[in-house]
């Protein structure tokens, strides 16, 4: 049964919550605030936290980082703040996923369930290298990506690119980080080269570009891959 920590200081949200979460047979815990879901985070060890970032003692995105100060453990941010930058923030802090206030039950169901899924695969060892979808796989040792049983050539922008997000399977990687990754702190706000050359990985590797299968856009935010 996996474990869930409900971290929210609005009673009726944490009772429906609680309520649809144990009838799916997770097993829930709640903090209503940041203090407390710190605390509960270390003794319980969930299996995935769902975050409001509106606490009453301490903004979530502080919980945010200190949690990623020592644990991997999902988290999913649930807000009222619509603004891409708190969106931004909270991805950029350590979050695994954002749902914005309101959202439907099932919505938020099938991201805890995305969540857990990533958690359960297993962490790849030194001796694992290779990333395989339907359409291609990737050997990130040697470096090579091969499509229908050929090479594909990669310029080595387009080859860290694809490295940073298959390393980091369903986890939304914001446009700041691939940016500042790729080509370098001064070019955080150049969201045009991320556009120009995802757009370029879509062609090379996907079977329909304009409605990519693994290189996902989060508009505003950023890109992930989904295996």
């Amino acid at each position: 049964m996996n474990r869930v920590l409900v971290v929210e200081d609005d009673p009726q949200l944490v009772r429906a919550l609680k309520i649809n979460l144990q009838a799916r047979e997770f097993a829930v815990e709640t903090a209503g605030d940041g203090q407390t879901a710190l605390r509960v985070v270390a003794d319980y060890r969930p299996d995935v936290v769902l975050l409001d970032l509106g606490l009453p003692d301490m903004d979530g995105i502080d919980v945010i980082k200190c949690v990623r100060g020592w644990s991997h453990v999902p988290i999913l941010v649930l807000s009222a703040r619509h603004v891409s930058e708190d969106k931004v923030r909270a991805l950029d802090a350590g979050a695994d996923d954002y749902v914005t206030k309101p959202f439907s039950m099932d919505e938020l169901l099938a991201r805890l369930r995305a969540a857990t899924r990533r958690r359960d695969v297993p962490a790849q060892s030194d001796e694992v290298v290779l990333v395989a979808t339907d359409e291609f796989t990737v050997d990130l040792a040697a470096k090579k990506v091969r499509r229908n049983d050929r090479n594909v050539r990669l310029t080595p922008t387009e080859w860290h690119l694809l490295e940073i997000l298959i390393t980091s399977p369903g986890r939304l990687i914001t446009q700041r980080r691939l940016l500042q990754e790729v080509w370098g702190p001064t070019y955080a706000g150049n969201t045009n080269y991320l556009r120009v050359y995802m757009a370029q990985l879509r062609r090379k590797l996907e079977a329909d570009p304009s409605h990519p299968r693994y290189l996902i856009t989060e508009p505003g935010m950023g890109y992930r891959f989904e295996p």
